[in-house]
């Protein structure tokens, strides 16, 4: 795995890279970094050029102090201008959580630049907002996002050692283990990374019903303009304690080339519980031919 560096959209962002040939992008969400597509990397770097960049505001990517840099036309930016830095003109992109977010704007404002578009429990901008604004269960999973957007929030997760975050990870399996609590330690220690991953949940204002009255808020976006013409593969791990299985409902409206494999033993943190499963339902839909 090569570590390298690209100077894009006034930030510097780091990634590694893995084999030649056509490229796919892997992006993270949060508490991750590029470490979470390890076994990605390494399966797809065998007849691709894998890339898995730290977002901006992580690990050793940039980590702009003002939060109007994370609003999600500068995460979008990011992606296309390192996409270009890389000397692809299309590519495929794949995203889990947050990265799955910027991956759903991405597809919607440059369709022309993804061959295909795979999504691992990140939830689409529309549909989110309706499960947010409608489904009681939705809203309390969501209660979360209200306390990562607070100005406690870093004094709450860097308690004990980060004892929180690393409870998102232990609470699920045993996937997780001293190799892996080592590495995303060393991440979240980086001087203003857990404020720049933070920052994701206050630059949009995500969250369910607030108090006096505050409305539910997705990511943004005028849910007319929200339909993508990209083939997608969503992956969903059902025993996803934070994002419901909700969020499929009518996803179809939204994007009409949609494939959706549903994992009923996973997680959020599908990709580490299952890599193998993960990786073959990628490679079977790359294989698909697409009607475009």
């Amino acid at each position: 795995m090569d570590h390298a560096y690209a100077d894009v959209n006034g930030v510097r962002l780091h990634y590694v890279t893995v084999g030649r040939g056509p490229l796919v992008m892997f992006l993270h969400g949060f508490p991750e970094f590029w470490y979470a597509w390890t076994a990605q990397l390494a399966d797809f770097g065998r007849d691709h050029r894998a890339v898995a960049p730290d977002m901006r505001g992580y690990n050793l990517s940039s980590k702009p102090t003002d939060l109007a840099a994370y609003a999600m036309k500068h995460l979008v930016a990011d992606v296309r201008a390192l996409a270009e830095h890389l000397g692809a003109k299309t590519f495929i992109l794949v995203g889990h959580d947050w990265g799955g977010v910027v991956a759903w704007a991405f597809a919607i404002t440059h369709p022309e630049r993804l061959e295909k578009l795979v999504i691992v429990n990140a939830p689409h901008p529309a549909v989110f907002e309706r499960e947010l604004r409608e489904n009681p269960a939705q809203q309390e999973a969501s209660r979360y996002m209200l306390t990562f957007r607070s100005a406690q929030a870093e004094q709450i997760l860097a308690a004990d050692d980060y004892a929180r975050m690393l409870a998102m990870f232990t609470r699920v399996g045993a996937w997780f283990t001293d190799e892996d609590r080592a590495q995303y330690v060393a991440a979240w220690s980086q001087p203003g990374a857990l404020t720049g991953g933070l920052n994701y949940y206050r630059a949009a204002g995500v969250g369910p019903p607030g108090a006096e009255g505050v409305p539910a808020r997705s990511f943004g976006g005028e849910p007319s303009r929200l339909t993508l013409t990209v083939p997608t593969l969503v992956i969903w791990g059902e025993r996803d304690r934070a994002l419901l299985t909700g969020n499929l409902d009518g996803l179809e409206r939204f994007v009409p080339d949609l494939t959706v494999k549903r994992v009923p033993d996973g997680s959020h943190w599908v990709v580490h519980e299952q890599p193998a499963l993960v990786n073959r339902l990628i490679r079977e839909f790359l294989a698909k031919e697409s009607p475009r």
